[in-house]
Formats: C-alpha cells, sequence, structure tokens
C-alpha cells in the first residue's frame, strides 16, 4: 500500500443561513504508512473539517478519500464503520472517556467491540506503554487531565490502528502534560508502524512530525 492515507481534490461545503460555506477547497494530501504529519493553521483554516472528512466522520462534497486502500465516496455508515474498526483510531482534544468505568475498562471495552481476542492483555500493555500500569482501576475522576488524554492515547493504540487522527491532542493540557502526551503518541505511533495525523496549534508538538503542513482558508499550502 504506497498511502495509508490519499486525498486528491477533497472539497467539503455546508449550508447556513447566509447561503452555503466552503471550508475545504480542492485539498491534495497524502500520508505513507509509518508516517507522521502535522497540520498547522490558524484557528478556522479548515483543519479539523480535514480531519472529519480522512476519516469519514464527514463527506466531502467533491473530491476522492481512500483509506487504507478504500475509496470512502459513496459507503454509507456501516460500511465505514466496518473499514475502520480495529485500523483506525481517533484522539481529540477532549479526552471522551467515560466516567463510570475504570481507565482499563474505557480501554477494553472498544477492543471487545471490535471483536479482539486478547482484550485484557492489549488493554493492560497499552495502559503500561503510556506509564499507567499502576492506574488500572482509577476512574476518570481520579485522574490528571494529562492521565486522562493518556488513557485516550492507550485506548487509540491498543488495537494496533494503521491510521491515527489526533485533532488538538495537548490543547486541555498543561505545557509539561501536555509534552509527555506528545512524546507518547508518537512514540507509540511510531513503534507500533501507525500514520499519524495530528492538528495542532501547538509547533512544539508539530515539529516532532516527520513532516508539516499548513491549511488557511480551506486550502493546504
Amino acid at each position: 500500500m504506497e498511502h495509508a492515507l490519499k486525498l486528491t481534490g477533497v472539497a467539503l461545503t455546508l449550508p447556513a443561513a447566509s447561503g452555503p460555506v466552503e471550508i475545504l477547497k480542492g485539498v491534495d494530501f497524502a500520508i505513507a504508512p509509518g508516517e507522521s504529519v502535522s497540520v498547522v493553521g490558524p484557528s478556522g483554516s479548515g483543519k479539523s473539517s480535514l480531519i472529519s472528512v480522512a476519516s469519514g466522520i464527514e463527506q466531502a462534497t467533491a473530491g476522492e478519500v481512500v483509506m487504507l486502500g478504500a475509496s470512502l465516496k459513496g459507503l454509507g455508515e456501516d460500511e465505514l464503520a466496518k473499514l475502520r474498526r480495529g485500523r483506525v483510531s481517533l484522539v481529540f482534544q477532549s479526552f471522551h472517556l467515560l466516567a463510570t468505568m475504570s481507565a482499563y475498562d474505557n480501554v477494553r471495552a472498544p477492543l471487545e467491540i471490535s471483536g479482539f481476542a486478547d482484550v485484557d492483555a492489549r488493554a493492560k500493555d497499552a495502559l503500561d506503554a503510556v506509564g499507567l500500569g499502576s492506574r488500572l482501576h482509577h476512574f476518570p475522576g481520579q485522574l490528571s487531565g494529562g492521565e486522562r488524554q493518556r488513557v485516550a492515547v492507550a485506548r487509540a493504540l491498543a488495537c494496533n490502528p494503521k491510521l491515527v487522527f489526533a485533532d488538538e491532542p495537548t490543547g486541555n493540557l498543561d505545557s509539561k502534560s501536555g509534552a509527555m502526551v506528545a512524546e507518547m503518541l508518537f512514540a507509540i505511533a511510531r513503534d507500533r508502524g501507525a500514520a499519524l495525523v495530528v492538528v495542532t496549534h501547538d509547533l512544539d508538538l508539530a515539529r516532532r512530525a516527520d513532516r508539516m503542513v499548513e491549511m488557511r482558508d480551506g486550502r493546504m499550502l
């Protein structure tokens, strides 16, 4: 597979009260298996929309998205979910952990839903990898912000995905916690051979990637 992800002429236009708004304008982008790319640019430039379209959460208005060798054109929700399951992971600025489940169960449950057989070992290994092996049975409310984001990273990478999207993964963290989460995200993705796309305002985080690209006004420069 030449590319883990390839966007060709991708556009996204959304309706608004004042008329259609062009969010993405003919974006071309590609990332190789095992490569990391950071996407930077001012607020409103289309960075988060790029992740939404590239991951299939949002349907492109024009152009084509090819993810892990499969075109997303015309795929329904069930087909997209099947394509992503166990192969594509997302990390967001908000941790999206279930408050009533321990760190261990927050990582374990998605693995079980995806049909993995060795869910216990995978969940424990993933939490060990982010330095939370001693906090398995702590609930999100008992963890710091940095620890919660590390659980989210563990959850995203426990399935050994081929492609990881991270949208402002350190945006809610102080600089020390953010640097630790960034280090773990890049290191684990690299060790597991995952392609990593990171959207960020943080240039220190962006510079960790193999390549940095900039977006402005819905276009990739």
